[in-house]
């Protein structure tokens, strides 16, 4: 599978680089944060990321002013498992250089997605990177050793569902999941919507 960088115009309809926001508060607390070398740690909100300043940037500049939970998705992973879209963008800041394994939603079909169209992207050490609602993504994958990366969403994104959600794919608040068969994550009862290989980042 070839590898992009997010500088290059095929990264254009995914998503964009963040260059009008200098992210070395957050970074330096999230170089604090915990990064297991066996698999991966999600928080949706941290209370030491949210103090950062650069939270009101963020909050103001990217996200409209809507309220914001600042996290992080720390660890080790190279496979693609699934991918998982929200209503809106989400924004990634990189301790280390890391992959990204991005899709389109439009492609998808009838709850189904071809993993063949799956695109990789290396965000550099210390970029940020909004990707947009249409972007379909999933856990970061390692470009060397152990990443941290800094996760930005809107307040209360990936809790717990609404009890009365209809459709198969949405899986947690504001959040829509396509799973591989392979995955824990449809052995656990998420939908299975990703067709082909379970990619991995060598």
């Amino acid at each position: 599978m070839k590898t992009y960088s997010v500088f290059d115009k095929e990264f254009k309809e995914y998503g964009e680089v963040v260059n009008n926001i200098d992210f070395k508060e957050l970074l330096k607390v999230l170089s604090t944060k915990p990064s297991p070398s066996d698999g991966t740690i999600y928080v949706p909100s941290d209370e030491d990321l949210e103090r950062c300043p650069e939270k009101d940037d963020i909050e103001v500049n990217i996200f409209g002013g809507l309220p914001i939970q600042i996290g992080y998705c720390n660890g080790t992973n190279v496979m693609l498992n699934c991918l998982e879209y929200h209503k809106n963008s989400e924004v990634n800041i990189m301790e280390s250089d890391t992959v990204l394994l991005l899709g389109r939603l439009q492609d998808v079909e009838n709850g189904k997605y071809d993993t063949s169209l799956v695109k990789a992207f290396i965000v550099p050490k210390g970029v940020g990177v909004e990707l947009y609602s249409t972007s379909l993504h999933f856990a970061p994958c390692k470009a060397d050793g152990n990443f941290r990366v800094i996760v930005v969403l809107p307040k209360g994104t990936n809790l717990e569902k609404p009890e009365n959600a209809k459709d198969p794919l949405f899986f947690a608040k504001n959040k829509w999941l396509l799973a591989h068969k392979d995955s824990n994550q449809a052995k656990n009862g998420a939908h299975i919507g990703l067709i082909g290989e379970n990619l991995k980042v060598e």
